[in-house]
């Protein structure tokens, strides 16, 4: 009897503390790309749920190479899909004795990874280039830079008022005059 060989992963987190909502914003831009290319978003992409999605794709991906057998430039994400977990109910005290119900959402996030050439092996896969297009290998650009980053994620920075730009309050810039 034939037999199908297996050319999908995937990796599941469950009861991850945050909205379904904020973790979809990230899943959307994700989904479809490649593994080194999702990496990349992940790293420089604004938002909290980069570093908690950013470890399952990390999971699947090593799931992959452990079960497949494949390697990073082949890998995609099929699918990615976040789910609505159960909300914990906690209680606020506030004035006069009244109490003040606080939800705290979680959610269970879902990710795919499929192997490119286990389906064709006629498909190449394009060369990652850095920001000087010289060719760099994966494994050292992903173990160097990005676990670094996820061991101290890039947030905003401390001082807000660095890179802001000041007008002059009082120039009015001819708009009207006082005569």
């Amino acid at each position: 009897m034939f037999q199908k060989k297996k050319t999908e992963v995937y990796a599941l987190g469950q009861n991850i503390s945050m909205s379904a909502h904020k973790a979809r914003r990230v899943i959307d831009q994700i989904r479809g790309r490649s593994y080194l290319t999702t990496l990349f978003l992940l790293k420089f992409m604004p938002y909290g749920a980069c570093s908690r999605i950013f470890k399952l794709v990390w999971s699947a991906a090593a799931n992959a190479r452990h079960l497949l057998g494949s390697k990073n430039e082949n890998l995609f994400i099929s699918q990615a899909e976040v789910n609505e977990g159960t909300s914990l109910k906690r209680f606020q005290l506030r004035a006069r004795g009244c109490s003040y119900p606080i939800k705290r959402p979680t959610c269970h996030i879902t990710i795919v990874m499929k192997d490119r050439s286990l389906n064709n092996s006629e498909k190449k896969v394009k060369v990652f280039l850095d920001a000087d297009n010289f060719l760099v290998d994966a494994d050292d650009f992903v173990q160097k830079d990005f676990m670094n980053w996820l061991k101290n994620p890039i947030t905003k920075p401390k001082n807000k008022y660095l890179t802001m730009e000041y007008d002059d309050m009082y120039s009015n810039e001819g708009a009207w005059d006082k005569k």
